[in-house]
């Protein structure tokens, strides 16, 4: 009987701050500034699409749900970065790195399967606006947001069963912010091609997949455009694909940069500047890149502090 589980740490020692004493507060306190941005920003479109009747439509109810996602992904990893900023300890129990690996690979899953549904209720709205009701109905938007979940779920399941079913032979210092699967196949000390497999086979539906719905979509509503159909209807759908483009880019890019490549050219120092893409600043920017340029939800927010607070 092979006796790997039995030198498995008890703990992780995190050591991505453990170089930056001097700047803890400096870097903690950038921390909790973007984590409180992206509670309120997040939490203003929940509260936002919940009051106000008009905002009732598809592609709110999926920003809705995309704020919901970015408020319990930062919830997973910046709270606990900066308790290990501020006291010193970069320790996290093996029980809590593994919850914590599941609830980061959830959100991140979910959040990218919820952005190609939102490409294609972009894609219905403008090719097919005569039909954008009967296609978008409730039923289908929720079978959308539901489906995002479980396949996202089965995902997690997957990848952290595989990830710490792993020998890691007492090695315990992560050379990463959080408990991710990069760095614990790092300090893994068997053979990891069943995971780097598991992570191949489930890119076409967690990062090929909804990548490709989401430029396939955007391909015809180019395509639409160009042919000269110039409805005001499709002008405001159409105004809506640009903030959407800028989210996909930037976060498409970087997991897939992440998770999706041969492990041999993986680099924790590289990677972390990458991670900080989809983890901590696109969650932050999405509630900014959804509403500057949205004449919908600015108007809505005035009808709301004109009902709600008449002072």
């Amino acid at each position: 009987m092979d006796d790997s589980n039995e030198t498995a740490p008890s703990e992780f020692i995190l050591l991505a701050f453990s170089n930056l004493h001097e700047w803890r507060f400096v870097v903690s306190g950038f921390m909790l500034t973007v984590y409180i941005f992206t509670l309120m920003g997040n939490s203003l479109i929940i509260f936002i699409f919940c009051l106000e009747a008009s905002l009732q439509t598809p592609m709110y109810f999926f920003l809705g749900n995309l704020s919901l996602l970015d408020i319990c992904h930062t919830t997973t990893t910046i709270p606990q970065i900066i308790v290990h900023l501020l006291s010193g300890r970069n320790n996290i129990a093996y029980g809590r790195c593994k919850t914590q690996l599941f609830a980061f690979i959830l959100f991140l899953g979910t959040e990218t399967i919820l952005l190609a549904a939102m490409a294609y209720d972009r894609y219905v709205a403008i090719c097919h606006p005569l039909r954008y009701t009967l296609i978008m109905n409730q039923k289908t938007c929720v079978q959308l947001v539901s489906m995002s979940w479980f396949t996202s779920s089965l995902n997690a399941t997957v990848h952290t069963v595989f990830t710490f079913n792993l020998p890691l032979c007492g090695a315990n210092k992560i050379n990463y912010f959080y408990c991710d699967i990069p760095p614990l196949l790092a300090i893994s000390c068997g053979d990891i091609s069943g995971i780097v497999t598991a992570l191949l086979a489930t890119a076409p539906i967690i990062g090929f997949g909804p990548a490709f719905c989401v430029i396939l979509s955007y391909i015809h509503i180019i395509l639409r455009i160009l042919k000269g159909h110039h409805s005001s209807g499709m002008k405001k759908a159409f105004s809506t694909c640009t903030s959407h483009l800028l989210v996909v880019s930037l976060f498409y890019g970087s997991t897939i940069f992440t998770y999706v490549r041969p492990f041999s050219s993986y680099s924790l120092n590289k990677d972390r500047i990458v991670a900080l893409l989809y983890s901590v600043l696109c969650p932050m920017l999405n509630p900014l890149i959804y509403t500057l340029r949205n004449k919908d939800v600015k108007g809505a927010l005035r009808k709301i502090r004109m009902k709600k607070l008449p002072f």
